[in-house]
């Protein structure tokens, strides 16, 4: 039973890491761009905080961006699997936060996080 709980995580991190290969972060910067660009720029704080850099940066911590109180006060730690949950169900990663948008597809998010890892590695 212990080995087939293994196979199953095993499975589940080489899909994630299999579906961000697959991404198309050119895409990404379009969907981005259309669908963020009103609230959101890489470079500049907003509506929304700036977002080079989000990889890797816990939630909340985004110099100069006045955020609410639960996302200053939630651990979450942005990558793949976070910023997901985030597009697809801001109120359910993080309760009493203040972004009322999400991505239905799993394709558009998938690609939009390419396009986000491919900014903050610069």
């Amino acid at each position: 039973m212990r080995g087939l709980a293994f196979a199953a995580a095993a499975a589940l991190v080489l899909g994630t890491a299999a579906d961000a290969a697959a991404a198309d972060a050119a895409r990404g910067q379009d969907l981005y761009e259309s669908r963020c660009g009103g609230c959101h720029s890489l470079d500049a704080n907003r509506v929304g905080p700036a977002h080079r850099g989000v990889f890797g940066r816990t939630a909340g911590t985004a110099p100069g961006f006045s955020y609410s109180p639960a996302v200053k006060n939630s651990s979450v730690v942005w990558n793949d699997r976070t910023l997901d949950a985030w597009l697809t169900n801001p109120q359910a990663l993080i309760p009493g936060q203040r972004m009322n948008f999400r991505v239905a597809t799993a394709e558009d998010r998938a690609d939009i996080i390419a396009y986000l890892r491919q900014q903050s590695a610069r």
